[in-house]
């Protein structure tokens, strides 16, 4: 997820959550016989949200009850998915490296994709490269991003990677294998006039 998409994210949860916990305090403040404004839902104790001709409105139409378990089970099933896309990770936060005697030592991924990228730029025919480690930490993929140089031909480039670049991340960690997904893209350049 991109910078400024977390922190939107963060800031709306964080504005959902202290609007829940208002209105759910002036409901238990309501409850307790605290006064609060004319202008509020309800004023005292013996206030409803929803008086018995509100609830009793749509009651003999055969469409609203469908049409509200609807509604509230795909609000249900939003809410889900936004809490699993939230709370899952996408960036592999350590490998665990075989040290060869029965023990195993933590490598931080970021570490990782750090020297996997530049090692991959230090190959001829990439401009720039950009390393995701995912996965579990046993079994991490990675996910590469690389912009070719002018003179930078795909195949070689691709079979420099793995030849080198991703063979010298999978020997150093002890994996015994490190699948990974490139992504190539050429180098667009202005056009000029020459005169």
């Amino acid at each position: 997820m991109r910078p400024v998409l977390r922190t939107v994210n963060r800031v709306l949860i964080g504005l959902l959550g202290v609007g829940l916990l208002l209105l759910g305090g002036s409901v238990l403040a309501v409850g307790l016989g605290a006064a609060l404004p004319s202008w509020w839902i309800h004023g005292d104790k013996s206030d409803v949200l929803l008086t018995a001709a509100r609830r009793t409105r749509w009651r003999d139409e055969g469409w609203w009850w469908p049409a509200v378990i609807a509604a509230l089970a795909v609000l249900l099933l939003l809410a889900l998915w936004w809490l699993s896309a939230n709370l899952r990770r996408r960036r592999l936060a350590e490998v665990l490296v075989d040290t060869g005697d029965g023990e195993g030592a933590l490598l931080r991924g970021p570490a990782m994709e750090s020297v996997l990228a530049d090692e991959t730029e230090a190959l001829d025919g990439v401009e720039r490269a950009q390393v995701t480690l995912t996965g579990r930490r046993s079994a991490p993929r990675a996910r590469m991003r690389l912009l070719l140089a002018p003179h930078g031909v795909p195949g070689e480039a691709l079979r420099r990677v793995s030849d080198e670049a991703l063979a010298h991340a999978r020997d150093s960690a002890g994996l015994v294998r490190l699948p990974a997904t490139v992504q190539l893209r050429a180098v667009k350049h202005r056009a000029e006039r020459v005169t």
